[in-house]
């Protein structure tokens, strides 16, 4: 867990660092805004951002959205000032820290980070025969592609292997090559130099600076064109990489991780991706199963969020019933861990009494893959209309959208689910919602709960 402080190191902000550092995260420390800008582009990375509430959260969060710099930012501020707080929140941070610093609470938002990315939760024997051979290969410096469906754990796999690894105590460094634009993602792969081009207000480190000496993870690397897979196949042959707008090659020390929820070996058989860099990423292949095929998973992880959004929403930790855990199983989760992870957000929502039962548990239960079941043509409802009769006079580009926005709203902004339900690549989903926001048409935003689980 890296701390990055935004405030000069006096007095409580001193404390809330030793705080932090008590319960093993590695803080670093500036006196501005600007110079915290710095650190970032300069490859000093943060798993968390703490700025003193006196500075320009808004300006500071507006910088790390333009320059793709994803880390959460807290405020903290002297006593328990309520208009600090919510200037706070509006100006984009995540929480308030009321100073002098509480050892509790400053725990629980550096759990609340760290959380996501570190829980390994199973019982299911296949799981635990995939973590077996991540046991196996973790101390080697051998590059691993992890596959699986959508939402299956991927990453929370990889992330598993860095803490086995020799480079643990080193970065390990994520990037999603399906949430990046295309001409974009050069630049947050191998970083920039002033003025290579429209933006680029300084030199910014990419990520396999960012990573060196630890691990770099290729989230969905199926999803980059065959352009860039040429630079990042040479970037892993040489271990060096160049700028964009650069001229000297950098030589960094990196381990490879990748996911893909993709058949590799289709996509190079289809041209889609080239065949040299399928080999230099697959030297050790691990599968996350999906999670029908490992059900003794459904109830520990089933409990672990409920348990989970019982604190974030200030309920009651209820217990699932017989019947709920039935419900459970039975079902075919065919977007995975999120999907199971969002039914329970609801489940804990909308329970009442003294467990959660079926009935508070709302999943899609009509699809015809669920069953196995195909619908018949003489299938009717009363009065002789068909569900088809309703689509009678719109276009195709009208149904299409509402498809894909009842499926977004069904997984709560989630986008990645929704592409998985959809059997669309998650740039094709992106590219229609831009689309339907240029024409007006609300949006859902993209969902910000869901670093997949095992």
């Amino acid at each position: 867990m890296r701390l990055l402080i935004i405030s000069p190191l006096t007095g409580q902000v001193s404390a809330a660092a030793k705080i932090a550092m008590s319960r093993g995260a590695k803080v670093s420390q500036v006196d501005d805004v600007a110079s915290g800008l710095a650190t970032l582009r300069a490859g000093n990375g943060a798993d968390l951002v703490m700025i003193d509430v006196a500075f320009d959260i808004a300006g500071l969060v507006a910088s790390l959205k333009t320059e793709r710099i994803h880390v959460p930012v807290v405020a903290c501020g002297i006593g328990a000032d309520t208009a600090a707080a919510v200037r706070a929140i509006k100006a984009g941070a995540k929480e308030y820290i009321p100073l002098p610093p509480d050892a509790d609470l400053i725990a629980a938002v550096l759990a609340a980070v760290t959380e996501e990315s570190n829980a390994v939760i199973f019982r299911d024997a296949r799981t635990a025969a995939t973590l077996r051979l991540a046991d196996q290969i973790a101390a080697s410096d051998a590059s691993v592609l992890i596959s699986g469906e959508s939402g299956t754990g991927k990453e929370v796999l990889a992330r598993y292997i860095h803490r086995k690894s020799r480079r643990a105590n080193q970065p390990m460094v994520s990037v999603n090559c399906a949430a990046i634009p295309e001409n974009l993602l050069e630049s947050e792969l191998f970083g920039h130099e002033k003025g290579a081009f429209t933006g680029a207000v300084a030199r910014r480190v990419g990520k396999f600076e960012e990573a060196n000496g630890g691990t770099l993870l290729l989230d969905e690397i199926s999803e980059m064109d065959l352009r860039l897979q040429a630079k990042l196949l040479r970037a892993i042959q040489e271990r060096e990489i160049d700028r964009v707008g650069g001229t000297t090659p950098i030589k960094v020390d990196i381990r490879i991780l990748a996911t893909t929820n993709r058949d590799l070996e289709a996509e190079v058989r289809a041209g889609r991706f080239r065949e040299d860099l399928f080999f230099r990423l697959n030297v050790v292949p691990l599968t996350m199963p999906p999670l029908r095929e490992r059900r003794d998973d459904i109830e520990p992880l089933a409990e672990h969020f409920v348990k989970k959004y019982a604190e974030a929403n200030g309920v009651p930790v209820r217990l699932l019933s017989p019947a709920a855990v039935e419900k459970l199983r039975s079902h075919t989760w065919r977007g995975n861990v999120r999907e199971l992870e969002n039914a329970m957000h609801r489940a804990v929502l909308l329970a009442q009494g003294d467990a959660i039962g079926p009935e508070a548990i709302q999943i899609s239960s009509g699809l015809a893959a669920e069953t196995g079941a195909r619908p018949t043509a003489t299938a009717t409802p009363p009065g002789g209309s068909t569900a088809a009769s309703g689509l009678v006079g719109r276009t195709v580009a009208d149904v299409e959208r509402d498809l894909i926005l009842d499926t977004l709203t069904h997984c709560l902004g989630n986008r990645t689910h929704a592409a998985n339900i959809l059997g669309i690549s998650i740039r094709t989903l992106r590219n229609k919602l831009k689309l339907y926001s240029e024409q007006g048409v609300p949006v859902t935003p993209a969902g910000d709960l869901d670093r997949p689980h095992l």
